[in-house]
Order: C-alpha cells, then sequence, then structure tokens
C-alpha cells in the first residue's frame, strides 16, 4: 500500500475550504487535465455523509470509472472518502482541515494499493505513487486558488 501525505496552507476559512473539498462541481473544475467528471450518484453540489459519486476520467490514455462513498463526516475538520469499486485494489483519502488564524492547513492523506499483487507494487513504486501525488497537488492548487479568490461562489455559497 502507498500512502501520499500533502500539506497546503490556503488563505481562507477553514468552512470554505471544506465545502470546496467536497464540491463535485469544484473538483470537475480543478480536474480538467483528466476530463473527469461526475457519471452517477451524486453528481453536483455538495456531497455529504454517506453519498457517493462515480467518477469517470481518463488515465494513461484510458477511460475508467471510480466509485466512492463518502464513510467520515465532521465539518469543517475532517471528512474521508473511500473506493467502493474502481481501478485499485483499495482507495482511501482524508482531509482535514485545521485553522490557523485564517489560514488553513489542508491536509491530505490519500491511501492506495494497485490490483495485480507483485506486478501492482511494483507499478506503485515505479510511477502510480509520483502520478497520483502530481495529481493531487495540481487539484489542490485549483483550490487554493478558489478558495482565495471569488472563484469560491460559483460552487458554494457564503459561509
Amino acid at each position: 500500500m502507498t500512502v501520499i501525505n500533502l500539506v497546503t496552507s490556503i488563505n481562507a476559512p477553514p468552512e470554505r475550504v471544506f465545502d470546496l473539498a467536497r464540491s463535485i462541481d469544484a473538483h470537475m473544475a480543478s480536474t480538467e487535465a483528466t476530463s473527469e467528471r461526475a457519471v452517477g450518484g451524486v453528481t453536483s453540489g455538495l456531497i455529504g455523509l454517506g453519498q457517493q459519486v462515480t467518477w469517470e476520467a481518463t488515465h494513461f490514455g484510458v477511460k475508467q470509472r471510480l466509485t466512492v462513498r463518502m464513510t467520515k463526516f465532521d465539518r469543517p475538520r475532517e471528512f474521508a472518502d473511500e473506493m467502493i469499486a474502481g481501478a485499485f485494489r483499495s482507495m482511501k483519502h482524508t482531509h482535514e482541515f485545521i485553522d490557523h488564524h485564517g489560514v488553513t492547513e489542508m491536509r491530505d492523506r490519500f491511501e492506495f494499493e494497485a490490483p495485480l499483487g507483485f506486478l501492482g507494487r511494483i507499478a506503485e513504486k515505479l510511477f502510480l505513487a509520483g502520478y497520483m501525488r502530481r495529481f493531487l497537488v495540481i487539484r489542490n492548487a485549483a483550490l487554493k486558488q478558489l478558495a482565495e479568490s471569488d472563484g469560491w461562489q460559483r460552487f458554494i455559497q457564503k459561509a
């Protein structure tokens, strides 16, 4: 299993950052490079506890689907989503939001395991871990830009 930990400082209140991170529409806007779109479950707005979304995206030149369910929800401190169907053997993404006097520290813990046993573990080490880290860094930079500008208002109502 591979674990990716990221910390992103965002000059915005934790409620705004939390809601942007769970916004289906903001997710699609922040992942344009992979043409990610919601095709099942919650397909727009804010996803909540127990709800699921199926994402369709192109990774490595292959169109793929991934269905996740929100399994933990403590607004505005933390939420987690876990894969229930998709290309990984397992996947869990935990998001934490810590307020530091108006600056939100957004912490991501992304855990995944590739399929195919030994071959999957080799793929994780050779390229999947780096690919997933870059994907999350790009997405977090887009969320930071939205949260620190007026762009967030397209995706969530004022908190």
